[in-house]
């Protein structure tokens, strides 16, 4: 099954995470097939940047967002 999961990247204790299209078999920050935007949970206020084409297409096509992403598109309006 294809997931739209977050990605954790930065340093230690300041993280960002991006919003990517992965196989749920793989690891969290391993392989992805595409990768949608990013979300910066740290900037005041929390920065979520996500290209809404590429997301609904892959809604489209069956991919399942996480509960925290879904979250993510629900405050960027894609749904």
């Amino acid at each position: 099954m294809v997931k739209i999961r977050l990605k954790r990247m930065g340093a230690h204790k300041k993280p960002f995470y991006r919003v990517v299209v992965a196989d749920s078999r793989a690891s969290r920050d391993g392989r992805f097939i595409e990768e949608l935007g990013y979300y910066a949970p740290l900037k005041d206020p929390a920065e979520i940047k996500i290209n809404e084409e590429a997301a609904k297409k892959w809604l489209e096509t069956g991919a399942q967002p996480t509960e925290t992403v879904k979250k993510l598109f629900k405050q960027a309006g894609i749904l």
